[in-house]
């Protein structure tokens, strides 16, 4: 009934596939550090990947521009540093080059175009069942794969979140996601409303000022921005060493003067902070501070506009909740990502597995 495969054998259309290890879903850098951790202990594995390429993120959804917010010590992967020559915030293509010498040096080969249309555990033979789809409509291949573990390394960003606003698909002008932007250079000399204030948000606003474009940055709530460094440190680093001897509430006060010192009062720039401290907001409610690389000083000057909430657009014009209405060419939408897990992870809720 079952075949026993490896990481690197070919799998046969239309079959139930016994792993004799565990299955990975995704190929980003949780996947494949899970995989080069299993490799060391010579433990067979499969990773399915829905996309052509591995950190298919990093490789086909961000911007141009992008470099590794925090330093590089603390986003290399397990048995395997980043190499000295790279600076201390690799830049896009650094991350993908890094990643891709991992996953050969550690000889992960993931299954791609396999996209997981089910997991569930059956409890009568203890097992985990997981389908995936792949091909088009013509060349349709449909694989079940058998295993008694499942890692699920998705992470949260699969997903993009589109926004409903009043009026938005009739907005004549172009719209994307923060996910297809890739530089501000096409938008030079031209009006763009940039929806979200997060780290995206800010940096494509960033990027958009740097091409002389006239973005105006859309704040519906309050936000905590920190100076990326602090005295020549990492803020984050900062943070992590200080949560080692201080409780959270105290490392957040401690945060927030830094803060004030190096950026100023950011709420004269209608930047509101929110009452919660950033790491105690982020451990609560998963909300990451927005770490500043220069979008404060365009603020500052006035080459990033900061607007309130968004009312309904109107042809090309956008009314906001304060009733000022602006006329836009673009629209960004920088309204983050969400997880996929849950439309294919079936669990039962009295069950406690790990995900």
């Amino acid at each position: 009934m079952f075949r026993l495969i490896d990481h690197d054998q070919e799998v046969p259309t239309n079959r139930c596939i016994w792993v004799n290890g565990p299955v990975i879903v995704g190929a980003g850098p949780s996947g494949l550090a899970t995989a080069a951790c299993l490799r060391e202990q010579n433990v067979p594995f499969v990773v399915l990947e829905r996309a052509d390429c591995i950190a298919s993120l990093w490789q086909k959804r961000t911007y141009d521009r992008l470099k590794l917010h925090l330093p590089k010590q603390f986003c290399q992967l397990p048995k395997m540093s980043f190499p000295e020559s790279f600076p201390e915030y690799p830049t896009k293509r650094q991350f993908i080059d890094y990643l891709e010498s991992y996953a050969s040096r550690f000889e992960i080969n993931p299954k791609f175009n396999e996209c997981v249309q089910t997991a569930r555990f059956d409890e009568t033979s203890g097992l985990w069942r997981v389908k995936t789809v792949s091909g088009g409509e013509s060349t349709r291949t449909e694989v079940e794969y058998i295993c008694r573990w499942l890692v699920v390394a998705t992470g949260e960003n699969a997903e993009r979140v589109m926004p409903e606003i009043e009026g938005l698909s009739e907005f004549t002008g172009e719209v994307i996601h923060a996910c297809d932007y890739k530089s501000g250079e096409k938008f030079a000399g031209k009006k763009v409303l940039v929806v979200g204030c997060g780290n995206s948000g800010m940096e494509v606003s960033l990027d958009l000022a740097n091409h002389l474009a006239k973005p105006s940055m859309v704040v519906r709530s309050s936000v905590h921005v920190m100076p990326r460094e602090i005295m020549g440190k990492s803020t984050f680093e900062l943070a992590m060493k200080m949560l080692r001897w201080f409780p959270l509430w105290l490392v957040d006060k401690i945060l927030l003067v830094f803060s004030w010192f190096v950026l100023g009062n950011i709420e004269r720039y209608g930047l509101k902070r929110p009452e919660m401290g950033p790491m105690e907001l982020k451990s609560a409610k998963g909300k990451t501070p927005v770490l500043d690389i220069g979008a404060l000083e365009k603020i500052r000057s006035g080459k990033i506009d900061v607007v309130p909430g968004v009312k309904r657009f109107n042809g090309n014009r956008v009314e906001l909740v304060n009733g000022e209405q602006l006329d836009v060419d673009a629209v960004v939408l920088a309204t983050g990502y969400r997880s996929n897990v849950p439309y294919w992870l079936q669990v039962r809720k009295q069950n406690k597995f790990k995900i």
